[in-house]
């Protein structure tokens, strides 16, 4: 079972500012597969403050940046598509095979198309 103790924010993993936490269950058996942090108000704030400061220098990129980047994370979660399929068909309850179509494949395919569109901009 994966426990979360920590919410990832700005870049990096930091404490939560509450206590409570999430029980996550396999959609399809019931199980507890995972606990995660509740998060709150506070959270919500620093997230959306850091997500601000991410747009304001992502504004400052060029499209060859932009490109480079979107790439690397089409490449990143293509290579974790196995992982991602499996914790995705667990939570949501979706046949694995779907799972990695849809909900891996689409996101990998939309970054990659994304910076191709920017090399060719």
């Amino acid at each position: 079972m994966l426990v979360r103790e920590k919410l990832f924010i700005g870049g990096r993993w930091v404490a939560p500012s509450g206590r409570e936490m999430i029980d996550v269950h396999n959609a399809g058996t019931g199980e507890m597969m995972g606990r995660v942090p509740a998060g709150n108000a506070k959270d919500v704030d620093a997230a959306a403050a850091a997500a601000r400061r991410a747009f304001e220098s992502w504004s400052n990129t060029s499209a060859d940046q932009r490109a480079e980047l979107l790439g690397k994370i089409s490449a990143n979660l293509k290579a974790r598509t196995d992982e991602l399929a499996k914790t995705i068909a667990q939570e949501v309850g979706m046949p694995l095979k779907l799972a990695g179509r849809i909900q891996a494949g689409l996101p990998i395919a939309n970054f990659a198309n994304f910076a191709k569109l920017l090399k060719e901009f």
